[in-house]
């Protein structure tokens, strides 16, 4: 049968200094306050049934936030009048979802899946600084749309050994964003191959595009001829923009994972590179050595003091070079059309990626006010102190940067799930626009010493069940110090009701 689940969660959001620190609302599907303020969450739903040949679900979460925003509205067509405090209900999810065999349909708002949970239970959130998916890390709310999705098929004469899976989905932005209505599309394939019985190999090749929407200044119809050249990832016809017509249509971009997990008798290590691109450069690993590297140890125990360890090194520095483009040589005008006056003159090179910006998209990887992966990417006005998620947000601030990331997770006596995080990171801005200093752009890889802004934020959250039947205590400390962020202290405290 479909068994129903329901949570129920009031929380307690307290903060020394305006915004709340980093690591109290990244990675919270956009749902916390931004300063001091309340929680509440309500989710139920069913899974699917494994005993029926055609399953079904269901699910609906629905948020309210109490709290402050942290800066002045600087962009805000809509709303005209807000006041110090208010209450925001969201709609988090509300989804049906439909499987037969190795085929489902998502329909309607849901969380992406995320991985690198620890102590046992995804109530904590995961220990990685992206969720493992440095472009969706579920820092973001959920977009309303459809996926299609194909589970591991094992592809024939590999004896099992090779499985290939995939998704085909299309969503919509509803929030007040620079191309209002854009659309968005995902295509992701990936390969799940059984190298020995102990060691398996994961990659996945995940692509999106933000298409279509409009703004005083520019538009992109809808059409199926526009469809079909987003999903093949083709140049715009004569009709589109000079920068689509050159490059490809609309904003896109993706990531590129591989992952080695090892089986040992009670324990697991995975080792993954999650490259991001936003470019045909980065797509052929000319952004090299960029991308977030993790290691993860866990324990098949759950019950003990620590079940879960995990380190990364986020490194987004090179973005295949400090030039996209240089003068085209006499050699290579002659094999050139002299009325391609783009391509006549200069030669692309494909650096500068600039991840999670577009010059016509201007709110690049965001959705309502949050970058929609890695949260370590900024969005603008973060270090000013001027952003607001009640604004319109154009783009990320900081995209080259250096961090470690520390985090164990266990169960305090045996019994109480926690999780400690800490953040170390060097971050310098964009290319464009560095924090500090001087910048490498338009100059040779290494000539310049880089000045960065340098941010510790750590967290430790955990949960105390069984105080009565059903409910369970959580709580949370969090803290950031440093030159990108104000130094700050924040506390969680609140009770979750299970069935």
């Amino acid at each position: 049968m479909n068994e129903f689940f329901l949570t129920l969660l009031l929380m307690g959001v307290l903060s020394t200094g305006g915004p709340l620190p980093f690591w109290m609302t990244s990675n919270q599907f956009g749902l916390m306050p931004e300063t001091s303020g309340a929680l509440a969450l309500a989710r139920m739903g069913t899974e699917y049934d494994p005993s029926k040949t055609v399953q079904w679900r269901w699910g609906a979460s629905l948020a309210a936030n109490y709290g402050g925003f942290s800066a002045t509205p600087v962009i805000l067509s809509e709303a005209k009048d807000l006041s110090a405090k208010d209450l925001r209900p969201m709609v988090d999810e509300l989804y049906a979802s439909l499987k037969w065999k190795v085929f489902s349909v998502d329909l309607g708002m849901r969380r992406f899946d995320l991985d690198y949970y620890g102590a046992g239970t995804n109530t904590l959130g995961s220990m990685s600084t992206t969720g493992g998916h440095i472009i969706w890390s579920g820092n973001a709310r959920s977009l309303p749309g459809y996926s299609a999705n194909l589970d591991p098929v094992s592809i024939p004469l590999t004896k099992g050994r090779v499985k290939f899976f995939g998704s085909f989905a299309d969503y919509r932005t509803t929030d007040n964003r620079y191309m209002k209505g854009a659309l968005l599309h995902r295509t992701k394939m990936g390969l799940d191959i059984q190298i020995t019985e102990r060691l398996d190999f994961h990659g996945v090749f995940d692509h999106f595009a933000l298409w279509g929407g409009k703004n005083d200044a520019l538009s992109m119809p809808v059409t199926l001829g526009n469809y079909f050249r987003v999903i093949t990832s083709r140049k715009a016809s004569t009709a589109g923009t000079q920068s689509d017509q050159i490059n490809v249509i609309g904003d896109q971009r993706g990531a590129e994972t591989f992952r080695f997990n090892w089986r040992g008798n009670g324990w697991r290590l995975s080792l993954q590179h999650d490259i991001p691109y936003d470019d045909g450069s980065g797509m052929g690993f000319q952004n090299f050595p960029d991308g977030v590297n993790t290691i993860c140890l866990g324990f098949e125990e759950k019950d003990q003091w620590v079940t879960d360890i995990l380190y990364e090194y986020q490194y987004t520095m090179f973005q295949s070079g400090t030039r996209h483009d240089r003068p085209t040589t006499d050699e290579e005008k002659a094999h050139l059309d002299p009325s391609d006056e783009f391509h006549y003159y200069r030669h692309i090179v494909g650096g500068g990626d600039n991840y999670f910006n577009n010059g016509e998209y201007k709110s690049g990887w965001t959705y309502y006010g949050h970058t929609i992966g890695n949260p370590l990417f900024v969005p603008k006005g973060t270090h000013a102190g001027t952003w607001t998620g009640r604004n319109t947000v154009l783009g990320v601030e900081n995209n080259r940067l250096k961090a470690h990331h520390f985090s164990i997770a266990g169960k305090l006596f045996r019994k109480a799930p926690y999780k400690l995080m800490l953040t170390y990171s060097h971050n310098y801005g964009t290319y464009g626009i560095p924090y500090k200093g001087e910048s490498q752009w338009l100059k040779d890889w290494g000539t310049v010493k880089e000045t960065p802004l340098n941010q510790v934020s750590g967290a430790f959250v955990g949960e105390i069940p069984g105080l009565l039947e059903h409910f369970t205590l959580t709580y949370g400390l969090y803290a950031d110090r440093g030159e990108l962020l104000p130094d700050n202290f924040g506390a969680t405290l609140g009770i979750r009701y299970s069935l």
